[in-house]
């Protein structure tokens, strides 16, 4: 009896340490991190349990999936930027001229990584556990300084339902031993897999469009966010090395110089990292910076430095799969590589977040008073079918794009959609007018240019 009570206090004392403990994604969930697959509410937990023991993180669910899964971001930075966070935000905001007033020099960079918008590229939301507890470590010294300079947030999944139908299906489906066939049960995922939402909509076409209320949520976060750095996390076949930036061509004429260098620089941090280690990884070859609605090229639209981030596995590589070369992929070594391109985003963003900041507000004031394009107004006639001119309207909003209208007669001359040339044509008071001289202006453009310039037909899978 004196044994069993000995136990007893030994487990419980065991139990309250760890309760006061900030404890790693290892050390916290009961499943065998990096070879099991997490459930979506046990990484929530993750999360949670994060910031309840460190004071570097705040939490925010800032919408539910169709499922009513939580959608949650951290915010991570130091404690003295965390105690005015809303100071700093409306900052940048002000940056933009999305909201009024002058905008203080704080140096400040705002990075925000988002994973597995394709819930089955499931390696992403196993990353951002480890990414978190990286940056919060206290024994961590290098995030420490990166953190003085810098907010960043993580976006746990952007597709908490398709995530959790892979998940779920995985856990069902694998074995006690691993099989690495690709042909075998465990890496035949079936129909609707886990890629898109509970509509089964690619929420990685969806980000200007916003019909998901998942992509409603994340965009509507996105406009009080307005980060410097956005960093899109996926995979791909299980046969390809990593990919990060430079993306490929066509790149759409209005992207900066700014933007195009500053993603080779992240680019070149990657490498050095992946060098080290002997991985393999390309750039430039597939992935370009043209439709507007991918993780990438929305914020690229919006004045960030946008990038996508691919690694080899998806829903057919599982725990672990044999590659054609000879080599063993496994879930781990997935973790590993999106863990290592997140933090040389978050360390280059650190480096350079004066220059990233500086460049930001030029990109700002460039777009509210001189339009990148040879289009300096849209006009749309009332005389369109009603619900339709609603709808575009709902889209307007959705993307913060101002817009009015003609407010007296007048004859104008300009391009005609319905003919391909240009035209002298009367307005009248009712017409929309959609101005590219706003804070919205890049994105306004892309929208509504009638000939996107491209250096190159071949695009990935979707032009404009």
């Amino acid at each position: 009896m004196t044994r069993w009570f000995t136990f007893a206090f030994l487990v419980f004392i065991d139990m309250a340490i760890r309760a006061q403990t900030l404890l790693s994604p290892a050390e916290f969930l009961t499943q065998d991190y990096g070879k099991d697959f997490i459930p979506y509410h046990l990484k929530v937990a993750y999360f949670e349990h994060v910031a309840a023991h460190s004071d570097l993180i705040k939490l925010h669910t800032y919408g539910y999936s169709v499922e009513k899964r939580p959608q949650i971001q951290a915010y991570v930075s130091s404690r003295e930027n965390l105690d005015r966070i809303e100071e700093i935000r409306l900052n940048n905001l002000r940056r933009t001229g999305l909201i009024d007033g002058t905008p203080r020099d704080d140096g400040i960079a705002i990075i925000m990584l988002g994973y597995s918008v394709h819930g089955n590229e499931a390696a992403g939301s196993e990353a951002a556990l480890s990414t978190l507890y990286k940056l919060v470590d206290p024994g961590n010294a290098k995030t420490k300084v990166w953190l003085k300079n810098t907010i960043v947030i993580i976006d746990l999944s952007l597709n908490p339902d398709g995530h959790a139908r892979y998940v779920d299906w995985y856990t069902r489906t694998g074995g006690t031993i691993i099989n690495i066939d690709e042909d075998s049960w465990e890496h035949q995922e079936p129909w609707p897999g886990g890629r898109t939402n509970h509509y089964y909509f690619d929420l990685n076409r969806d980000w200007a469009w916003q019909t998901q209320i998942e992509t409603q949520a994340r965009i509507k976060q996105y406009l009080q966010w307005m980060p410097h750095v956005h960093v899109d996390l996926h995979e791909m076949g299980v046969n390809s090395p990593y990919y990060f930036a430079p993306a490929a061509q066509p790149y759409h004429e209005y992207i900066s110089t700014w933007q195009r260098d500053f993603q080779t620089a992240i680019g070149q941090n990657n490498a050095r990292y992946f060098d080290k280690e002997g991985w393999l990884y390309f750039t430039k070859e597939v992935f370009d910076l043209l439709y507007p609605a991918y993780g990438d090229t929305y914020p690229t639209y919006s004045g960030a430095i946008g990038m996508t981030y691919e690694q080899g596995g998806s829903g057919s590589a599982g725990s672990a799969v044999l590659l054609d070369n000879g080599d063993t992929l496994t879930l781990q070594s997935r973790i590993d590589h999106h863990l290592t391109t997140s933090l040389s985003s978050i360390e280059m963003t650190s480096r350079h977040a004066t220059e990233l900041t500086k460049h930001f507000s030029e990109y700002y004031q460039v777009s509210r008073n001189k339009a990148r394009g040879k289009y300096r107004t849209y006009i749309i006639s009332q005389d369109n079918n009603r619900e339709k001119i609603k709808s575009l309207i709902r889209l307007l909003d959705l993307n913060a794009i101002k817009y009015g209208t003609v407010t007296q007669e007048k004859e104008i001359s300009g391009y005609d959609y319905s003919t391909g040339s240009t035209v002298t044509r009367a307005v009248v008071p009712g017409d929309l007018v959609i101005s590219a001289l706003q804070a919205r202006s890049t994105l306004a453009q892309v929208l509504f240019d009638p000939e996107p310039k491209l250096v190159d037909s071949l695009t990935y899978d979707i032009t404009s």
